[in-house]
């Protein structure tokens, strides 16, 4: 499914002709929105200087013809959105150029540049008005945006995904609702929940698992940290209650710190692990905090027992076994979360090789030709180095090579599996934290209760003697 639309850009007051062209391009292809420049892709230009081939191709034009007049179109945008969560950012790219080849029968220069920076993953495509030959310019006909839609749909259809149903004007909803993008804060957030996972002891184990995570950290008075995509550093103390540096350091001392809960969570059994009495104490903390800590415990342990009665939990044994055995399905859960995404990653690199392999055949053909010439191959290193880097791929793949659209069709049904995996991992990971805490609770309790009759014992006999 894809939406498109058609933009004659003009000349901007007090702009030349080719800022006017640079700041469009500039737009479609900033790094922050193209994975670092990775989703632009150009036809007969360099996107680097698309600007000044443009700008050349119009100078030729008017030397030839000399028609040139205020309110001209210096290029078209072609704007096309898709469906969010229906297609790849690098197949999303591929449909943006097979599109705009067929909409310029191949006759005009063109960049396409793929926005992955909202919910919907859209293109930016700008193509020349003035054709290769800079003799004809593009017509702007009547209707020639009914017109791209339907080539649009008709690509999209020969690629396996859907188009847009005709809806009648009375029908129609009054704004599109896409999904929610996760904020950066809720992903750092998301990020340290796992990190906690691993019961990190002090601030300086938790930073370095986040560090390990692909985060970057600046230290000073206020900790910080950047993740991929951010632009800025963002401060531990905008992440909000249960997540500023104190709650943290108060978590690693073994206080309560009251986290927002979310709608999911508040249905659910919630049980906190039991304070370390001894230890609050230690900290220099007062009889009022001692005895409300006496409390907390009484709750939580009320909690754990309510748990293990409802799971029908009548032993130790049979606690320790579901313990057990939720961290083990977890376990495999994990496994096959990893294992799929790899193949994503799988599917997504022999794509890119296949693509490359058929833009460079031609001239690796030429290279093999004039003998594997040193100077043929410094002209042509960048299409000769992809070729080979196909080539080599396509070695260590047993039997016949895959097609893109067999590739397309894999990748759909994997990334299908691994949403429904996801689904499963996520209750089977609050599964195994309920029974963690649990036997922690019982362990801690019988602990106690064993110390304590162990100190009456000695106490029962100092008085007989």
């Amino acid at each position: 499914m894809a939406a498109t639309r058609l933009i004659a850009l003009h000349k901007k007051k007090r702009y030349s002709v080719g800022k006017s062209i640079k700041e469009n391009t500039d737009y479609a292809q900033n790094p922050e929105k193209t994975d670092g420049g990775e989703l632009v892709t150009s036809y007969e230009c360099n996107p680097q200087f698309v600007e000044e081939e443009f700008q050349l191709a119009k100078r030729e034009y008017h030397k030839k013809y000399g028609r040139e007049y205020s309110g001209d179109v210096i290029a078209y945008q072609i704007r096309q959105a898709f469906k969010p969560g229906e297609i790849t950012p690098e197949e999303a790219n591929r449909i943006g150029y097979e599109t705009a080849m067929r909409w310029t029968k191949g006759n005009h220069a063109f960049i396409v540049a793929t926005h992955i920076d909202k919910a919907h993953i859209h293109n930016h495509i700008v193509y020349n008005s003035v054709n290769l030959s800079c003799d004809k310019k593009f017509r702007n006909f009547f209707f020639s945006g009914v017109a791209l839609q339907h080539l649009s749909d008709l690509v999209c259809l020969e690629n396996g995904y859907s188009v847009i149903a005709p809806v009648k004007p009375s029908e129609r909803q009054p704004r599109t609702v896409y999904p929610n993008r996760k904020s950066f804060r809720e992903e750092i957030r998301e990020s340290i929940d796992l990190c906690m996972e691993q019961k990190p002891v002090s601030m300086d184990e938790l930073l370095k698992l986040l560090s390990d995570m692909g985060y970057e950290i600046k230290r000073g008075k206020h900790i910080a940290v950047k993740g991929k995509g951010q632009k800025k550093y963002l401060r531990f103390r905008s992440l909000g209650a249960g997540y500023r540096q104190e709650d943290l350091e108060r978590i690693f001392l073994g206080e309560p710190v009251q986290k927002p809960i979310s709608n999911s969570e508040k249905t659910e059994p919630k049980i906190d692990m039991l304070l370390d009495i001894q230890r609050i104490i230690a900290n220099g903390k007062g009889p009022g905090y001692e005895r409300w800590a006496k409390v907390h415990n009484i709750k939580q342990m009320a909690q754990t027992l309510l748990f293990l009665e409802e799971h029908g939990i009548r032993d130790y044994e049979t606690l320790e076994r579901r313990a057990k055995s939720s961290t083990e399905q977890f376990s495999e859960f994990s496994r096959r979360q990893k294992e799929l995404e790899s193949r994503l990653s799988e599917i997504t690199e022999l794509k890119k090789h296949i693509i490359n392999y058929s833009k460079t055949r031609e001239i690796y053909a030429e290279y093999r030709k004039s003998g594997y010439s040193p100077k043929f191959f410094e002209t042509y290193r960048e299409e000769i180095t992809l070729h080979k880097a196909a080539k080599e791929a396509f070695s260590k793949i047993e039997g016949k090579i895959p097609t893109i659209k067999e590739l397309n069709a894999e990748y759909g049904e994997v990334l299908q599996m691994k949403k429904e995996n996801y689904s499963e991992y996520r209750n089977v990971r609050q599964e195994m934290k309920e029974y963690q805490t649990a036997k922690y609770n019982v362990d801690r309790f019988l602990e106690k209760e064993e110390s304590s009759k162990t100190t009456n014992r000695k106490k029962t006999k100092e008085e007989s003697l």
